[in-house]
């Protein structure tokens, strides 16, 4: 799957309703966070199997017994794609000696 061809498919009705059906099975819910015993509003779901690998799963929540959409909060979707950070590291604090 190309990007030209990832971006219509999120930009799509269908995975707009997929999305938010997923949302509702985890009750908004980071499912990462939940398991480490912290609560924390989900902002995005996630293809375990990513959508470029296996785009045939692209709308199925489920893969035989295990889950292939989950939500997640921002920190942990960072986690599981590095290399689509949407935010930049920790800020270095200004001190005296930069002044």
């Amino acid at each position: 799957m190309t990007d030209a061809e990832a971006k219509r498919f999120y930009d799509s009705a269908v995975w707009r309703r997929k999305r938010a059906e997923v949302m509702e099975l985890d009750h908004h819910e980071c499912v990462m966070c939940k398991e480490h015993g912290r609560y924390t509003p989900a902002k995005t779901v996630h293809h375990v199997n990513h959508l470029k690998d296996r785009p045939d799963l692209a709308l199925d929540i489920w893969d035989g017994n295990e889950r292939q959409l989950i939500s997640l909060c921002l920190a942990c979707h960072d986690l599981v794609h590095p290399e689509k950070r949407r935010r930049e590291g920790p800020k270095v604090p200004i001190t005296e000696e930069f002044w």
